[in-house]
């Protein structure tokens, strides 16, 4: 039997990493569970599921692996440190150039990567640190995508889902408000409103406001069922795009910030109704570019993601993949990480 901890500081892990906790308690592995901060829902844990609620508590524990979702952790509990990503890579750009999804943090020992488009520039930084490997096992999130991959919907009409980051500076929520709010009114399509945890809640409220028999506004900790209810997504510059492009059905995005040719993007609010019909009607074109962009982000269709995951960490685990170089101290990041969670045993 081998200890796992789950470390999350967000709701979204929970649909990320349950999977991999059954593939774990099947085999008769030991899983617990920690939360870091303010933003994770206690609700959400099951009742059969085990938390411990302090470093000392992990530390007595001893997990042999720890499983996480952000892109960082803190090195200073113990156990192999495993990095599973909390979405695709969305194009975002920081302000130094880098691409956050690629950025090492100097707190992982293997990076479970999504996808070629994932796995190659991992590989990079690999060769050139030394200190974690790479292993290539498709995003276990998605498991129950393509297990239960039938359409859950009781409506008869389209049903056009609208997401959205929290960033102001590419969130579409506020600009295509009225737009939504005038469309949703014909009930000619079925709207569903899910917007990222950190979402204004001004904005949130402006949604629930304009709920009605043809909008409704939902609060989730899994966003896999609401992904297979639309034909449609509307969205802007959000990882949640390549996770619903993934079910072969198109997106309309707005002013996203690398709009690919497998995305119909607009800049106007009122393009957005005819993009929409231009969308349900799946152009050759647009569902040949959709399929290329499959396969270099996630192609894996057999739900087995997180049985790869767990087989990737026995590897490791048995010395299969020896490294060349030790993990960096990264003093101050743990420095901030002992001061965040008022840890201070040495």
């Amino acid at each position: 039997m081998t200890k796992y901890l789950f470390y999350i500081s967000q709701n979204y892990s929970f649909s990320i990493l349950r999977p991999i906790q059954q593939v774990l308690l099947k085999r008769g592995d030991q899983v617990h569970w920690f939360f870091e901060g303010p933003d994770v829902n206690s609700e959400y844990l099951n009742a059969n599921e085990k938390l411990l609620k302090s470093i000392e508590q992990i530390k007595v524990h001893n997990p042999a692996v720890v499983l996480a979702t952000a892109n960082s952790i803190p090195t200073f509990i113990p156990g192999l440190k495993v990095a599973v990503f909390h979405g695709f890579d969305a194009g975002k750009i920081k302000r130094n150039g880098q691409k956050s999804h690629f950025k090492i943090r100097g707190c992982f020992d293997l990076y479970c990567t999504q996808g070629p488009n994932t796995t190659k520039p991992f590989q990079q930084s690999q060769q050139k640190l030394g200190y974690f490997n790479v292993i290539e096992t498709g995003w276990s999130a998605l498991d129950s995508l393509f297990i239960n991959s039938q359409k859950h919907s009781n409506s008869k009409k389209p049903v056009i889902l609208l997401c959205s980051t929290f960033s102001k500076r590419l969130s579409c929520a506020k600009h295509l408000y009225k737009e939504v709010s005038k469309l949703s009114k014909t009930g000619r399509w079925q709207w569903i409103i899910q917007f990222h945890p950190k979402m204004d809640q001004q904005v949130i409220d402006l949604y629930k406001a304009i709920q009605s028999e043809h909008l409704e506004y939902v609060e989730t900790d899994n966003v896999i069922p609401l992904l297979q209810q639309a034909d449609v997504m509307v969205c802007d510059t959000s990882s949640v795009i390549s996770m619903f492009l993934i079910q072969c059905k198109p997106v309309v995005t707005y002013k996203n910030v690398n709009p690919g040719a497998y995305l119909l993007d607009i800049n106007d609010p009122e393009l957005l109704e005819p993009t929409i019909i231009k969308a349900l009607s799946q152009p050759v074109d647009l569902m040949s570019q959709i399929q290329h962009m499959i396969k270099e982000t996630h192609p894996y269709y057999d739900g087995k993601s997180s049985t790869r995951v767990v087989e990737a960490i026995d590897e490791v685990l048995h010395g299969k993949h020896p490294l060349k170089k030790t993990r960096p101290l990264n003093f101050l990041k743990n420095l901030k990480y002992r001061k965040r969670l008022n840890y201070w045993k040495f």
